[in-house]
């Protein structure tokens, strides 16, 4: 009954949904293309005993991708499916993989759709990333006897009680779920407080410590670093949404005062946006430069990153990285990209989609927590005055990604054992009935 009355509500909110996709796909033409593919509309791929990994965008096509690669190395030649949401994840999936896997977007979560997705596909494990529970989907999972698992799994206490109105429907669907890969103690009591059944929830680690450095990514930092001035100030504010350019902004303009040849990089998180970004900067009088125009000089105060996946050669190159979604409640992004490059990293208040990661780097001195919009300015100045801080806090932070690496290999073994389960329990079930 939960169930249905959850069902009657996706298909009365379908509008919306839809009308939400078309608004958003006048700013970004790739909420556009393959809408069909959200109802499980699209030609069968003719796959065969496929794995099926969902990750719903960036962050967490990149997070997924030291386990996407663990996975096509063990069970090769089993061809590997790549689910997201949103068309900067598929972009990234396409950047990332190329024809390795197949991509598709994962449908809304109606019966008929997941059914279609699933017909297509016939997953022999699925795998899904971080906290996406889909009743309908996960439903159909446990129906066709999918092994499903919920890998680098958090849950914020903030989610947790955002649940309660519905936590009897989150129960019954993750009683579908033969694992949970927890990213951390807090984490696993959390989802065991939801309704995950004690023993199928684990304790794995956070992938984000084992996502690879790209290829060149440091050796770019330096030429671009050449190129502006090896001797000049230059911070980035990454991933920012609305609301903290602003706040950027006026901290730039705090640290021109002091340092008058200081470089300011900032890419936000969306790209309908970026244009957005560039043309604040310039009507604040700043010198703006672009990364798709590549005019950067001696004289550019601010550089708008305005593309996607090419952030670390951008973090390689800069002296300190402030990681946005931190100053507004969005829950902050992944500092663990900086940090892998022994950037300091600075962060505002609202961090509880990293909490974990973020009182750990904090903790180790690899970080700092700023308290407002105007305590940000004096923070990033302070440091670009101290180099030598700015190297201590580096190292710290790269210590910290150093000792937390091995979930991945984890998170495997895991894997591993529900596959076994499963395909034990398929092989028991067809001889029984050949006996018969």
């Amino acid at each position: 009954m939960l169930r249905l009355l959850y069902t009657a509500a996706m298909y009365l909110a379908t509008p919306v949904i839809v009308w939400r996709l078309a608004v958003r796909g006048l700013r970004y033409r790739g909420y556009f293309r393959r809408w069909r593919e959200r109802f499980g509309l699209f030609p069968d791929p003719g796959l065969s005993d496929c794995i099926w990994v969902h990750a719903v965008s960036v962050g967490e096509v990149n997070a997924a991708l030291p386990l996407i690669q663990a996975l096509q190395r063990r069970y090769a030649p089993r061809p590997l499916v790549v689910t997201t949401v949103t068309p900067t994840g598929s972009e990234r999936v396409r950047k990332l993989f190329g024809d390795t896997v197949f991509h598709v977007y994962l449908p809304y979560d109606l019966p008929r759709s997941v059914k279609r997705f699933l017909d297509r596909l016939r997953p022999t494990l699925a795998v899904v990333m971080e906290t996406e529970i889909w009743p309908n989907l996960f439903h159909q999972c446990g129906r066709r006897g999918i092994p499903l698992a919920v890998v680098n799994a958090r849950l914020s206490e903030r989610s947790l009680r955002g649940y309660r109105p519905i936590r009897a429907l989150v129960r019954q669907a993750l009683g579908n779920v033969a694992l949970v890969a927890a990213q951390s103690h807090a984490d696993a009591r959390r989802y065991r407080a939801l309704g995950a059944l004690p023993e199928r929830v684990h304790v794995s680690g956070n992938l984000k410590y084992d996502m690879p450095l790209p290829k060149g990514a440091r050796a770019r930092g330096k030429e671009l670093r050449a190129d502006w001035g090896a001797t000049r100030p230059v911070w980035f504010a990454a991933s920012t949404h609305e609301g903290e350019e602003l706040a950027a902004f006026e901290a730039h303009l705090r640290v021109l005062a002091r340092m008058p040849d200081a470089l300011l990089l900032i890419a936000a998180r969306h790209p309908e946006r970026f244009r957005l970004v560039e043309h604040a900067a310039t009507n604040l009088g700043f010198s703006v430069a672009t990364h798709s125009a590549g005019n950067v000089n001696a004289e550019t105060q601010c550089l708008v990153i305005d593309a996607m996946g090419v952030m670390m050669p951008y973090f390689a190159a800069c002296d300190l990285a402030f990681v946005a979604g931190s100053l507004v409640p969005i829950g902050g992004h992944n500092v663990l990209e900086p940090a892998a490059l022994s950037k300091p990293v600075l962060v505002g208040p609202y961090t509880f989609n990293f909490e974990e990661i973020t009182r750990s780097m904090i903790a180790a001195g690899g970080a700092r927590r700023v308290a407002s919009a105007a305590d940000l300015g004096q923070q990033v100045l302070e440091l670009l005055r101290n180099p030598a801080e700015l190297a201590r806090m580096g190292a710290a932070a790269r210590s910290v990604c150093a000792r937390e690496r091995g979930a991945a290999r984890r998170t495997m073994a895991l894997l591993g054992r529900i596959f076994a389960r499963a395909r034990y329990a398929s092989e028991s079930d067809l001889l029984t009935a050949k006996a018969r």
